[in-house]
């Protein structure tokens, strides 16, 4: 055996040992992943520059982690749950790559226009069965309604996204703005969409959930 063969292979065998240390499987760094960021402005990146938003600062976390990720932006802002289930279908037909995941980051415009929570449960159940019937993996992401709205709404609201998570047995990041919702310091001056660094923290906090979902999706 040559000292450079040997040295490939020990090469080799210390990159995959380091990997499966952090968690990442081999294959998943030796290929290209596909994720869809399915949802609206808080995904679309409202107000935020190129390359500061959601997609490209959870791609760069990934790659970060050792992930050769390729997320996709089909974020509309202001979109509610039946405007992205009405533009899913083609949404998916235009993809020139099946995402290995879509994350499913939707119903936050439903809660501030006020709308039936059961139409939003019934429009995120209809695009949770899309994706399943195109065998593309889910992480359903959550919303949760702020107290103003009253003790009933807040109850109907809050159990659509764990509720249909279970229902197709996909995984749950429970809410989107989790660490930064109500942080003045991490928000526009909105109030309501994070900044460069309030997207930096829900990225920070649903990258392992997303991790997670791309090897048990597999």
């Amino acid at each position: 055996m040559s000292f450079r063969f040997a040295y490939g292979v020990a090469a080799r065998l210390v990159y995959a040992l380091l990997l499966m240390a952090a968690g990442i499987p081999a294959e998943a760094a030796a290929r290209d992943v596909h994720v869809l960021a399915f949802g609206d402005s808080l995904t679309a990146g409202y107000g935020l520059p190129p390359g500061q938003g959601f997609a490209p600062q959870l791609e760069d976390s990934l790659r970060r982690h050792g992930v050769r990720a390729f997320v996709t932006n089909a974020g509309v802002s202001g979109n509610t749950a039946g405007q992205g289930r009405a533009r899913l279908a083609w949404t998916l037909d235009g993809l020139k790559q099946k995402p290995d995941l879509a994350i499913v980051a939707l119903g936050a415009n439903d809660m501030l226009r006020g709308l039936p929570p059961r139409q939003t449960r019934e429009d995120l159940d209809a695009i949770l069965a899309e994706f399943k019937r195109r065998n593309i993996s889910v992480l359903v992401v959550g919303m949760l309604a702020p107290p103003n709205l009253g003790a009933q709404y807040r109850r109907d609201y809050d159990t659509i996204f764990p509720d249909l998570a279970r229902k197709y047995g996909s995984p749950l990041y429970p809410f989107f703005l989790a660490g930064v919702a109500g942080n003045m310091a991490l928000n526009l001056p909105d109030r309501v969409h994070p900044n460069f660094q309030g997207i930096k923290r829900v990225v920070s906090g649903i990258t392992p959930a997303v991790l997670k979902a791309l090897e048990t999706g597999r």
